[in-house]
């Protein structure tokens, strides 16, 4: 079995790391040959949501494009073709419609909602491009479908029957609780959050609730990784820009984690993957009582869930002030994932589909 993979990003991006890089060790186990395509270079992605730089980021979609766009000969080896989220960030499903016309199978994976309408606030004057209708397109002449959640599975059902549901899961083996880094205060509790420039803005629901935990706990900090974000007049709060190499021993700082969120459609989509993250490393996770948190998160026992800031002052402090629950929840949180979330237990899922559609391609 040879697999052409289809992604969006490099593996800076969190999305096709998760979903489709971690699994292809198993793949190697299996002698499954593969090419892992991106269509952001790293060089364009790490501009990809910065204010700006429209000429550059023109000059680089044209590179990109071409390349995207070679890749329909380079298919032309491969046995299935995999695609996760979209094969061009705008446009119709015109690259998807050739390789199925091509004859590849296709197996489609997504993990958000794609098929609303949404973009990135350093990106929004391309949403006119955006064709999110065209989910339901891919999904109807794939192979097989990949759904992160039961929600998204809702939606795929009414253009293709043959969907399996996998989470985005963790690599339990590497991310695990450990002490945290010496030195550190003892008396200082991290409230910490791990996220990007795109979902900075569910923070702001929680500006009050930062103002009175920070009035109640002078030991309190709070921990921003992977977005700039500001409270006027609120000197305890610090951001600092995410990397792969220093997530982990970021996340080792937090005491306790934190996943606001809004209650709409494009959050119902949403995977939880902050959540499972947390968890993964035995941190204490309050999150926003929204979508597949509430599948995750069973209150009160390997985690919080919090819908107003009553709540989530309430459940913030009773976290602060003990540190044995703190424990106690965050060893249940991992005992979830390991249980539910891990990459171990997922893969098998995953190899079945590729043999599914594999199997499907040659009788």
């Amino acid at each position: 079995m040879k697999v052409f993979f289809i992604v969006p990003y490099p593996s800076e991006g969190a999305s096709n790391r998760l979903r489709v890089e971690q699994y292809l060790p198993y793949l190697n186990q299996r002698g499954i040959e593969f090419k892992v395509r991106p269509f952001f270079s790293k060089s364009f992605y790490k501009i990809l949501y910065q204010k700006g730089c429209y000429i550059k980021k023109f000059a680089y979609f044209v590179i990109n494009s071409l390349n995207r766009i070679f890749d329909l000969f380079r298919i032309l080896k491969y046995d299935l073709v995999f695609i996760h989220r979209e094969a061009f960030p705008i446009g119709p499903a015109v690259f998807e419609y050739l390789v199925y016309k091509i004859g590849k199978p296709i197996i489609f994976d997504f993990d958000d909602a794609i098929y609303l309408s949404s973009t990135s606030r350093s990106n929004r004057f391309i949403a006119v491009f955006k064709v999110p209708q065209k989910a339901g397109k891919v999904i109807r002449f794939s192979k097989h479908i990949i759904a992160g959640n039961n929600y998204l599975k809702e939606f795929a059902l009414k253009y293709n029957k043959n969907i399996t549901v996998i989470p985005t899961c963790i690599e339990t083996s590497e991310y695990k609780p450990e002490a945290r880094p010496s030195g550190d205060n003892k008396n200082k509790v991290v409230i910490g959050w791990v996220g990007s420039e795109t979902t900075k803005g569910f923070l702001d629901a929680l500006r009050d609730v930062f103002k009175v935990i920070a009035d109640k706990y002078p030991n309190v900090h709070f921990e921003i990784v992977g977005a700039d974000y500001k409270i006027d007049g609120f000197p305890f709060l610090h951001c600092k820009k995410w990397s792969l190499e220093t997530e982990m021993n970021d996340l080792r700082k937090f005491d306790i984690g934190i996943m606001p969120m809004p209650d709409n459609e494009w959050t119902k989509g949403k995977c939880g993957f902050k959540a499972i993250l947390y968890m993964s490393m035995g941190i204490p996770t309050v999150c926003s009582t929204v979508g597949v948190n509430t599948k995750i998160i069973k209150d009160g026992v390997n985690g919080f869930l919090a819908n107003s800031d009553e709540e989530w002052i309430e459940k913030l402090s009773l976290l602060i002030e003990d540190s044995a629950l703190r424990f106690r929840m965050g060893m249940a949180g991992r005992h979830t994932v390991e249980e539910k979330y891990s990459l171990k237990v997922n893969a098998p899922s995953f190899l079945e589909v590729l043999e599914k559609a594999y199997g499907a391609s040659i009788l």
